[in-house]
């Protein structure tokens, strides 16, 4: 059993698992951001770039609201400095800002984040939607690299969280628990922390709504 009724299953295929993935992260982009992200264009609706470096600077707020109230547990952990700049307004998918926006976030992943080879995309992956897994799993990394800052989870991770704690000694001394995710109200918006730019980009801005 898990977390919001949903019943852990097994998948017959990768494929059966990489549509669940799908669909558990586009409810997830869409609760965070009030996007439109469908499964079955769920390529299609991130490839600008847009909204993963939206969500790359939000992570890095939460984190530093994070250290900020644990730092304890904050030093043992890569808590994400940089914001990214990116443009969002008037991006066509494939333009070479699309491309500059993917390879921020990418950057970013490598970067701050830390997240291993193994699990990153490269821009043509999602721009010509050549490595569909390895984008999927990355935003999972990601989904989970911010959840343990506090900031809301698909799904899936919630459920890994879930089994972690079930495994975890809860009368052992010192243990640090942190909310699994944070009330809707803290959640940073997708623009009203940014500003625009006179040449177009978006630059973050400002603290939690």
């Amino acid at each position: 059993a898990s977390g919001g009724g949903v019943s852990i299953r097994p998948f017959r295929s990768s494929e059966e698992y990489l549509e669940a993935m799908k669909e558990d992260l586009a409810e997830w982009f869409n609760t965070l951001y009030e996007l439109d992200v469908q499964p079955d264009t769920f390529l299609e609706s991130l490839e600008t770039g847009c909204a993963l470096c939206q969500h790359a600077n939000n992570v890095t707020r939460s984190a530093g609201d994070f250290q900020r109230r644990h730092p304890a547990a904050a030093a043992r952990m890569r808590v994400p400095r940089r914001e990214v700049v990116f443009q969002a307004r008037n991006v066509a998918p494939g333009s070479f800002v699309a491309r500059d926006n993917v390879s921020n976030f990418i950057q970013w992943c490598r970067q701050d984040l830390g997240i291993q080879d193994v699990l990153m995309f490269e821009t043509n992956d999602l721009v010509l939607k050549k490595n569909e897994k390895n984008f999927v799993l990355c935003l999972l990394e990601v989904a989970r690299r911010g959840a343990k800052f506090g900031m809301l989870a698909p799904m899936l991770i919630q459920m890994e969280e879930e089994i972690e704690e079930e495994m975890r000694d809860p009368t052992a001394p010192g243990a640090h628990r942190v909310p699994l995710y944070l009330p809707k109200e803290e959640l940073y918006g997708p623009w009203e922390v940014l500003s625009s730019h006179p040449g177009g980009t978006l630059w973050p801005v400002g603290g939690p709504l």
